[in-house]
């Protein structure tokens, strides 16, 4: 079966035809910046390439995923082709000094130097990374060559000033009045493909999102920065060009073409990364590599709303992972909450979709312990979950339809609503397709709420002191605590000789 996707490039949907068919399938995303926690938005187009990579798994591909931890160079106004504004690492380091100096170190409760942007980009980095395990990102743990592929720019500057230095030689690029190193948008052709913003509109200001400011000293207003000679910004490398740092268009092709090669098969990313940044990427890799392509596909995932506007902190509508984990969410329904949705299509979050969501999965984790244990219906041939693997795969395939997938999943769940009769053969051979079905999903093994509240402790007394009543058959005590348990906000899941708890979310 083949991948059909939505390729920004070309605007048509196309199938994925690999660059070499007998390697591995080169996919780079862009990833977080780490100078503060994620929010849920940033992770739903996290998540969304997390899920088209294990489609790819799902239908046979070796897959080598790589997604960038930004910690360096990129700037507050990133709509700019320049970036303009503060490096978002400053924004940081000043935050936390006013943290600190209000009694409040560590915006949050590490301990974190302010001075220090280096010690910043990795606690949030470290935050980042736990924030996507919980949530089920594959790329967090990958290691290949004990290299991980979850690289970070300071670790690539040497390649990225080769990549200036290329570019200069072959005169794309070139250096201003003011000692910044620009790209020559004039000298690649196909500058704009990606976005439809052509040069002239750009030169016009109808494009929109070009630095104005610099026109002046530029060839074109579109030219964008490479490298910015600043020996007090604080985070800085020497060069050629003056000790400065570099542009953040340019980390992603310094990384991408020392991990995955000169030209990849995917790019992913939010649909604001189309213009400047992706439209950047491409013309500063091609300039170097003379090839025809940097990446042959382009997926570009779509805004995150919020009770149907956009995430606002003074409306109570801006929410992190560690957010909706300490109102009771599971993992597993954030993660199903932001995929559901199709990728090319504004989503909108409510906690009632996350509580829906936390239900489905309920349903479905039911439905598997039953299987483990050997239970399920009678069904002549095969189940109703082997036969639906086919239609599931068939809608993920079809540019990563995941409603109907999950449609077709929940119309295979419900015809086992009776557990007995049928074979252990045949519960084993129903569990082996659900988890094929969950390896895109991936959220059986996440359906569960993650400790660290402050009362932890005194509810799983109150959950043992209910289990022993149970025991003794003392049902009014048991039922006393349950409630009491319920006014706390916390529900009982009683299994086969085993009781687990979870917040209600809020």
């Amino acid at each position: 079966m083949t991948l059909h996707l939505h390729n920004t490039l070309s605007g048509t949907l196309e199938p994925l035809v690999p660059v070499d068919p007998s390697g591995p399938i080169r996919f780079y995303s862009c990833g977080p910046t780490v100078y503060d926690f994620a929010h849920i938005g940033n992770f739903r187009a996290f998540l969304a390439a997390d899920v088209l990579r294990r489609v790819l798994e799902l239908l046979g591909h070796e897959v080598r995923h790589v997604m960038n931890i930004t910690d360096v160079g990129h700037m507050t106004d990133d709509a700019s082709a320049d970036g303009g504004g503060e490096d978002k690492m400053a924004v940081a380091a000043r935050r936390l000094a006013e943290a600190s100096a209000a009694g409040k170190p560590g915006d949050g409760g590490a301990s974190i130097d302010p001075e220090d942007p280096h010690a910043i980009a990795n606690y949030y980095a470290d935050a980042f990374l736990e924030d996507a395990r919980c949530l089920g990102l594959k790329v967090a743990d990958d290691v290949i060559d004990d290299e991980t592929l979850m690289p970070r720019p300071t670790q690539y500057v040497e390649q990225m000033i080769k990549m200036v230095q290329v570019l200069m030689d072959k005169g794309h690029a070139y250096v201003a009045a003011d000692g910044v190193v620009y790209f020559d948008v004039q000298s690649f052709p196909d500058y704009g493909d990606l976005s439809g913003n052509k040069l002239d509109a750009l030169r016009s200001g109808e494009g929109g999102r070009v630095d104005m400011g610099t026109q002046s000293i530029k060839k074109h207003p579109a030219d964008f920065m490479l490298w910015k000679p600043d020996p007090q910004h604080l985070m800085r490398w020497p060069s050629p060009w003056g000790e400065g740092y570099p542009g953040w268009h340019l980390e992603c092709s310094a990384m991408a073409r020392a991990l995955l090669g000169d030209v990849i098969d995917l790019h992913s990313g939010g649909e604001d990364n189309i213009f400047p940044h992706h439209e950047c990427e491409i013309a500063q890799t091609r300039g170097v590599t003379d090839c025809d392509h940097f990446a042959r596909t382009w997926v570009h995932v779509r805004h995150l709303m919020v009770d149907g506007g956009k995430m606002s902190k003074s409306a109570g509508t801006f929410f992190t992972v560690r957010d909706l984990l300490e109102k009771g969410a599971t993992p597993a329904a954030i993660r199903l909450e932001l995929i559901r949705t199709h990728y090319r299509v504004n989503a909108n979050f409510t906690m009632q979709g996350l509580r829906d969501c936390g239900r489905m999965v309920d349903r479905w984790c039911r439905l598997r312990d039953a299987l483990e244990r050997g239970e399920c219906c009678a069904f002549d041939g095969d189940g109703p979950l082997t036969k639906a693997i086919d239609g599931f795969s068939a809608a993920v395939a079809d540019d990563l339809n995941l409603a109907g997938a999950i449609g077709v999943l929940n119309e295979a769940v419900g015809q086992h609503s009776d557990g007995s009769g049928g074979s252990r053969e045949l519960a084993a051979a129903e569990l082996a397709a659900l988890e094929r079905m969950d390896s895109v999903l991936g959220v059986l093994d996440r359906n569960r709420v993650l400790g660290g509240g402050d009362n932890d402790e005194s509810i799983d007394a109150m959950v043992d002191a209910r289990n022993r009543a149970r025991s003794e058959k003392n049902w009014a005590e048991a039922d006393r605590l349950r409630d009491a348990l319920l006014e706390m906000g916390v529900e009982m899941m009683d299994g086969d000789g085993d009781t687990t708890w979870r917040r209600v979310v809020s």
